[in-house]
């Protein structure tokens, strides 16, 4: 089954056994957990980011210009470390070298944590950059390979990936809305971030 149909399924809560009271699950059997996609889709939409699913590369351009004319981003300024994603700026007339007052963060990521609906940052996008350094905006391209279940299996990932020379400021970001409680303790010193990922599958 195609990422994008399970995650319709993902918003059709009916389809759980806990929430079904007619199917009975016996208390020998181990607890059913949701699949990695499907966890990472329902906490990442919790924590307040924008989900974009693209099936090919071609949606994904498609879906960041959309981004840019939802907010008149057209021949403004964007942060970014990653060569690779140049071209997607330079099409849209969007500077992004030496700039001073960029408008959003444009990266890629590390890994998505399904656990907490976070996304895994190290030195290779963000420098040493810690969150409320970087713009309020921010634009995200991953890949549905990159998801795992735990930040553990996620710094896993990274070992794997770069070995013995590991990067630096590893960190993950899961706050994209600002609290509705203005007293809440737990938000003190993060900055809420208006952030979009692009998700394209590769899977």
């Amino acid at each position: 089954m195609s990422f994008f149909k399970k995650l319709i399924q993902v918003f059709q809560p009916s389809d759980l056994v806990e929430d079904n009271p007619t199917v009975h699950r016996s208390q020998y059997l181990p607890e059913q957990k949701l699949p990695v996609d499907e966890l990472f889709t329902l906490n990442f939409n919790d924590n307040g980011g924008k989900f974009l699913y693209c099936e090919s590369v071609d949606e994904l351009n498609e879906a960041f210009i959309n981004i840019l004319v939802e907010n008149d981003w057209f021949e403004t300024e964007a942060l970014t470390y990653e060569t690779s994603l140049f071209s997607m700026l330079q099409e849209n007339n969007i500077k992004y070298s030496e700039v001073k007052n960029p408008t959003f963060f444009f990266s890629g990521c590390e890994n998505l944590i399904a656990e907490d609906g976070s996304i895994l940052f190290c030195d290779k996008q963000i420098k040493n950059n810690k969150a409320h350094d970087l713009p309020d905006n921010i634009v995200i391209v991953a890949r549905t390979s990159q998801m795992t279940r735990t930040k553990s299996d996620g710094l896993r990932e990274i070992k794997r990936k770069y070995g013995s020379a590991l990067p630096t400021n590893i960190t993950a970001f899961n706050y994209f809305k600002p609290s509705s409680n203005e007293s809440d303790f737990l938000g003190y010193g993060r900055s809420p971030k208006n952030l979009y990922l692009l998700l394209l599958e590769d899977l």
